[in-house]
This record gives C-alpha cells, structure tokens and sequence, in this order.
C-alpha cells in the first residue's frame, strides 16, 4: 500500500483513499478544468477543498505541495516507476492525466491540443481573469479607463481567435480533448460570473456561444462545477 505520509500536506487534508489520485482544489475555473478531467476519464480520486476565505492556499501543508500557493494540485500515489508524484499548474495536469489514463489526447492531434493548452494557459485565462478584476471586482473603481480596455480588448481579440477555430467542428481539435477541459471553465466564468462576456464581443461571434452550451450539457461538467464541494 503507498504511504502518503512523506507529504505533509496529507497530515490538514488526509485521504479517503490512499491509492488515489489526491486533488487539493476548489471550484474556480482553474479547479474545474481538473475535476472535469478526473470525472471524464474515470480515475479514482479524493477531492480536497482548499479554501481561499481561510488562505488555505498559504498554509504550510498546501505550500509544501504547491510552493506557488495555487489551486489544483494533485498527488497520485501510482505515479511514473509506482512511485507518489506530487504535481502543480493545471495545465501539466490535464497533460499528465491524459497520458495516465489514455483518454482526450490522441496520438495524432497530441500537439495540436497541447498549443490550445497553451493558448489557454498563457493567454485566455489570464486575459479573462484580468478582465474580470476590471470589470466586476475591485478593479472595477479604479478611474483610469485604460487598464481595463486593455484586457478587453485583449479578451475580444482572443475570442475570435477561439470562434474562428471552431468554424466547422464541434470541438477545438475536431474530437472533444483535454483542450477543450481546459478553456470551457474560463468561457463559463467570463460569461456568467465575471458578466464580462458582452463587453468583450461575445454577441458578434458564431460559434463560441454554442460550443460552451454543448459544453455545458456535459454531465461531467455539471459536476466538476462543484468540486471539491463547498462546506
């Protein structure tokens, strides 16, 4: 049986089910993606919440595990060799599931689902997260109006860059992968939390509003939006 001991961030959240995956998480868009992933490919796993209202994320035990204090991370205990691997940034994650299970990364497109991974990871979230900040959350009484045009412009630009790749095809890499896991949570979020999407052109584009509603009709989606589940 794995030990998990050696982990002290197992000592504040400890396993059900020490031979699964463990994801220390909560339900943002970045969480999601990997709930998301865990539930479409059927790994055993023990959902852990890390709870932002109590800085959980800076907590010794979560930084021994995540030194970048962001949520999803992930152990699993059956990792490369059978051995424990620890594992941050969701991106590498979607990425290191995909291969463990053999599911939403297929051999002939495995590059082309990476690029839109990175597309998300280095451009779309972190446009559309900004955005959010300017326009719904504190950001939001800031008087300089330049801030905020800059990563709605910013986020308009890169949603007809997504609606332009779906022409034709109901999912990025024409099946359903881990990069279309990847990029429906912050679509969602930009749309229904931030109430940013009309702002950024979401009423100009073809296909993006109805690929996040099939999306959204994913039961394992439904599902993910609440793991790990909230008090």
């Amino acid at each position: 049986m794995t030990d998990l001991s050696q982990f002290p961030i197992t000592q504040r959240w400890a396993p059900k089910n020490a031979q699964a995956i463990q994801l220390y998480s909560l339900p943002t868009p970045n969480g999601v993606k990997v709930s998301l992933a865990l539930e479409e490919m059927g790994l055993p796993y023990d959902a852990h919440l890390v709870d932002f209202a109590t800085n959980d994320q800076f907590s010794p035990e979560f930084l021994s595990l995540n030194p970048n204090n962001k949520i999803p991370a992930i152990i699993d205990p059956q990792g490369p060799g059978g051995q424990p691997l620890p594992l941050w940034e969701s991106g590498a994650i979607l990425i290191y599931l995909a291969d463990k299970s053999g599911k939403f990364l297929p051999e002939a497109k495995r590059w082309q689902v990476i690029q839109w991974i990175m597309f998300q990871m280095g451009g779309l979230g972190p446009m559309f997260g900004q955005l959010g900040f300017f326009h719904h959350f504190a950001g939001k009484d800031i008087e300089d109006p330049r801030p905020k045009e800059r990563y709605r412009a910013e986020s308009e630009r890169i949603l007809k860059v997504l609606d332009k790749a779906l022409e034709g095809q109901d999912y990025l890499c024409g099946e359903y992968t881990i990069a279309d896991m990847a990029i429906a949570p912050w679509l969602r979020t930009l749309r229904d939390f931030y109430k940013a999407a009309e702002i950024a052109g979401w009423g100009d584009l073809k296909n993006v509003p109805a690929y996040l509603d099939r999306m959204l009709e994913r039961p394992a989606l439904q599902r993910a939006l609440n793991i790990p589940a909230r008090g």
